[in-house]
């Protein structure tokens, strides 16, 4: 099934490891020509010469998504060694889990301004495509209570909010936008790695309670993403995809 990104832009914060790398290789896979960003520039090189092997155009930069100059920037420059911008994925969270005022500060600021910032310069050239999407990555803990109930949760939550109502703006600009909301997934350097380590009790118990009797993998996540971006998807706007096998019971 051609889902029609061959030669699509496509824009990815944090996409230097698990679940951003991944929906990156998804994009390239596809055929379109990827920008990731990450803060730390030797694996943002990494992946844009990994990525570029696939064939596609790659462009990164290195830098903290939390400098809103920086992240503008970044998207102005990805506009332009792309030649535009047909898709936004916003991907970057803090993994800020707590109730302290720095847990707070850090979701507010990283996993929710980022967003906003990042919508904001790149709706001017995704209004110039034929197929432009936004699809914002929140996760299980927006829309269920859990061990990450605090600022990581209600943060999840208000990027769901802020979907469905960018979904109503934009769609007479002809810009799609959606939320995925992963549950557990397990990759190398991924806060459940952490958990495993520190905290085998919490690992043991989120385990058990998944259907599957396994955590999901970057790239199942990936696949969801790169097809609710795609033009394929040109009727899905203003929906919460969850990828999380069968974990959560909300209806």
């Amino acid at each position: 099934m051609d889902i029609g990104l061959k030669g699509k832009r496509a824009v990815v914060t944090g996409g230097s490891k698990g679940i951003g790398r991944a929906i990156a290789e998804g994009f390239a896979a596809e055929g379109a020509n990827v920008s990731i960003c990450a803060r730390k520039a030797d694996e943002v090189a990494a992946v844009v010469a990994s990525l570029k092997a696939k064939g596609v155009n790659a462009f990164g930069r290195a830098f903290d998504v939390a400098d809103a100059a920086a992240l503008t920037a970044w998207i102005l420059a990805t506009a332009d060694e792309l030649g535009g911008i047909d898709a936004l994925v916003c991907n970057v969270s803090a993994l800020a889990v707590g109730d302290s005022p720095e847990t707070w500060e850090k979701s507010f600021r990283t996993d929710m301004m980022h967003t906003v910032n990042a919508v904001a310069a790149a709706v001017p050239f995704l209004e110039k495509s034929t197929a432009g999407s936004i699809v914002l990555i929140s996760s299980v803990s927006g829309f269920e209570v859990d061990f990450a109930a605090g600022s990581y949760g209600a943060m999840k939550a208000a990027l769901i909010h802020y979907a469905k109502g960018l979904s109503r703006q934009l769609v007479g600009k002809g810009i799609r936008v959606n939320c995925v909301s992963p549950g557990n997934t397990y990759f190398d350097g991924g806060i459940w790695q952490t958990i495993e380590k520190n905290m085998p009790d919490l690992f043991s118990s989120t385990l058990k309670v998944n259907p599957t009797g396994k955590f999901g993998t970057p790239a199942e996540v990936a696949n969801g993403v790169v097809f609710i971006s795609s033009p394929a998807a040109s009727r899905i706007s203003g929906t919460n995809l969850v990828i999380d096998g069968a974990l959560t019971v909300a209806v």
